[in-house]
C-alpha cells in the first residue's frame, strides 16, 4: 500500500520516516519530497508498505500523532485519475501571441510623419 504522509517537520529525514512506520510492519520504501532547487523538504512524503493489514494499523495510528512538534497527517495515497493531473503550461485563454502594442495592422509607433 503506498502511503501518504503531510505536515511533515522539514528537519525529519527518510530513515526516521523509515522507523516511524517500521514499527508497525516492513516497509518497502521512503520518499520525503523536496524542492528540486533548494533540496529543502517540501514537508511530505510516501511510504510504501507491502502488507496491507500492517499499513492500516500504521496509518490508523500515526495519523494526528506527534512527530518533532508536529501534528503529522498519514492516509492511504490514491493515484490521481490521469484526467487530473496538473498542467504546467498555465494556460488561462485568451491571445497567447506574445509581443507588445494591440497588433491592429499598420507600423504606427506613434511618430506619424503625415504626408511628405
Amino acid at each position: 500500500m503506498n502511503i501518504f504522509v503531510g505536515s511533515l517537520p522539514f528537519s525529519i529525514e527518510e530513515a526516521d520516516l523509515r522507523e516511524s512506520f517500521e514499527a508497525y510492519g516492513a516497509v518497502d520504501s521512503v520518499k520525503i519530497i523536496t524542492d528540486k532547487f533548494t533540496g529543502r523538504s517540501k514537508g511530505f512524503g510516501f511510504v510504501e508498505m507491502p502488507n496491507d493489514s500492517e499499513a492500516q494499523k500504521a496509518i490508523d495510528e500515526l495519523n494526528g500523532a506527534t512527530v518533532q512538534g508536529r501534528a503529522i497527517v498519514v492516509n492511504k495515497s490514491e493515484p490521481k485519475p490521469e484526467g487530473e493531473r496538473r498542467s504546467f503550461n498555465n494556460n488561462r485563454g485568451g491571445d497567447s501571441r506574445g509581443g507588445y502594442g494591440n497588433n491592429r495592422g499598420g507600423n504606427d509607433r506613434g511618430g506619424n510623419r503625415g504626408g511628405y
